[in-house]
């Protein structure tokens, strides 16, 4: 059964070859003038990109400001460093070059100088709500987290290791540039890690006890089967503009909400779980992604047994043949199968990271805190239930 829904994605779009050519006008358009331009650094600088944004810019005579070093599981202090310079230079709009580090990091940086005199990790913290947030916008080079038309953003503080997601329809950007040629310049690892980020996106949706729509699961398959296609394409082909083209589109679809239309909220789990592994290990989001869903799914499909073994049947091209938990639990394997087939972890040893009992439990416990009333879909969380999931992972069960 469908539930109830509404659907806003109020982002514009510019896609394709040279779109970043269009950066300073569309600033102006949407009423910038005074640009704090967010970013990470090597690849920006080392591709010629981020002088080529500035020319741009400045030919609109827009004012200046940056604000570089950003890095993967972005950092509060990254954020407060930004507040800083957006008051010096009173910046009245955000641009993110780069993935959803850049972003989200604008997106803090936006909800910080629009109320500056709170502090921004409350937002995260969950013990309050925005009541404005400046305008942001974004040049994609990275195409994984969906930032780019999503009302969400996830910062770590890193003194607490706390890595706390806020969403908020007042951060969405006004605009998002997305030329997949700006692609080119990514590692396979990021690569591949930024197609399990797209996936878990749209699976965080897909597997659900709270009603759902034959439309939107269509559209959630379609998308799977498409990034499956092209990222195992881009991990021998890394120049094939079309597959990064197919790829840089999923990955704004598969987070604006599309694909969890008429759905419960979806379960978000396996993010949570992951986003508690960062935050003590500082690994790449999509890999760490990799890494837990397995255990997950392994440890909750009998509690959502129609929805794996349709996606076991639709999306990863399982047989009928056999009963409904002996199909379920084959669409989990095959799907670990693919993660192994473009260079990504289903475990934490693949991944790297060896978490002892004591960090496990740890692990679970900032997880319940971060999770607060909402601990999964296809099955309820408790903390023993995270504890048992992080164990097979760090087992390689």
């Amino acid at each position: 059964m469908a539930n109830n829904f509404e659907y806003y994605s109020p982002t514009r779009v510019v896609f394709g070859k040279e779109t970043e050519q269009q950066a300073g006008k569309l600033l102006r358009e949407y009423g910038g003038s005074r640009v704090l331009i967010v970013y990470g650094g090597k690849s920006a600088i080392r591709s010629g990109l981020l002088e080529k944004i500035k020319t741009i810019l400045l030919q609109e005579k827009l004012h200046i400001a940056e604000l570089g070093g950003v890095v993967p599981n972005p950092h509060l202090e990254k954020v407060y460093e930004g507040i800083q310079i957006g008051k010096r230079e009173q910046i009245d709009f955000l641009l993110a070059i780069g993935g959803g580090s850049a972003i989200d990091t604008a997106k803090a940086i936006a909800y910080g100088l629009a109320e500056p005199e709170k502090d921004v990790w409350e937002l995260y913290e969950h013990t309050r709500t925005a009541k404005k947030c400046l305008p942001v916008a974004s040049i994609l080079t990275i195409s994984a987290a969906g930032s780019e038309t999503s009302k969400g953003s996830v910062i770590t503080n890193e003194k607490t290791h706390a890595k706390r997601a806020y969403d908020d329809n007042l951060a969405r950007p006004k605009f998002a540039i997305m030329n997949p040629e700006l692609t080119k310049t990514l590692s396979d690892y990021q690569t591949e890690s930024g197609c399990v980020d797209i996936m878990m996106h749209t699976m965080e949706r897909y597997f659900t006890n709270g009603g759902n729509m034959e439309i939107t699961d269509t559209l959630a398959e379609g998308l799977l089967r498409t990034v499956m296609k092209n990222a195992q394409i881009l991990h021998t082909e890394p120049e094939n503009y079309e597959a990064r083209a197919e790829i840089m589109w999923a990955g704004s679809l598969a987070h604006n909400d599309l694909t969890g239309c008429g759905n419960d909220g979806g379960d978000f789990m396996s993010h949570k779980l992951e986003h508690e592994l960062g935050g003590m290990f500082d690994v790449t989001h999509g890999a760490g992604l990799a890494a837990v869903w397995p255990s997950w799914a392994r440890y909750v499909y009998r509690e959502c047994l129609p929805r794996f073994v349709r996606f076991a049947k639709n999306v990863m091209g399982v047989s009928d043949k056999g009963s409904e938990e002996e199909i379920a639990v084959q669409g989990i394997e095959a799907m670990k199968n693919f993660y192994h087939s473009i260079g990504m972890p289903v475990n934490f040893q693949e991944l790297g990271v060896h978490p002892d009992n004591q960090q496990i439990r740890e692990m679970a416990e900032r997880c319940c805190v971060a999770s607060g009333g909402h601990t999964g879909s296809a099955k309820k969380l408790t903390l023993e239930d995270m504890i048992a999931i992080y164990s097979m992972a760090a087992q390689a069960v």
